[in-house]
């Protein structure tokens, strides 16, 4: 039984404490690329992109359509290169919550769907790295690691 706990649990522990650095990094690649381009074409959009706000109902559009892009394009880019991880994917949490709120909240029928939608998963990576934060190949970490 102790073979059996060694090769199903403590041999795939040892293999990944050397893998630690990977999954931050790949979480703040995938989801940095996608929200710095998300960003980009709302930023170059915003007209319309305030009636999707005026339409969802989100009070003062005007003001909260080119924060919100630019949350998107600015912490997707901070994302990319680990460089103010732990506020970039609070401030992106925070955009998803609203985006759940607002667009999608009238589609809510059970946990299923609101587990289904993209951005409950895109608020679990934010959550992630968040709390975990960047991991050691990111800029955080290079200017933290030479503090006394």
């Amino acid at each position: 039984m102790r073979q059996l706990i060694d090769w199903l649990i403590v041999w795939p522990e040892r293999v990944a404490e050397h893998l630690m650095w990977l999954a931050p990094l790949f979480a703040r690649i995938t989801v940095g690329w996608v929200f710095l381009w998300s960003g980009w074409g709302k930023l170059n959009n915003l007209p319309q992109v305030t009636e999707n706000f005026i339409g969802w109902g989100i009070p003062f559009p005007h003001f909260f359509t080119p924060l919100t892009s630019g949350i998107e394009f600015f912490g997707g880019l901070f994302l990319l290169l680990g460089l103010l991880t732990r506020i970039s994917a609070g401030a992106l949490g925070v955009t998803m919550i609203v985006a759940i709120r607002s667009a999608k909240w009238a589609d809510i029928d059970s946990l299923e769907t609101l587990l289904g939608f993209d951005e409950v998963e895109y608020l679990a990576l934010f959550l992630w790295l968040a709390i975990a934060g960047p991991g050691v190949v990111s800029l955080d970490h290079l200017l933290t690691r030479r503090r006394p």
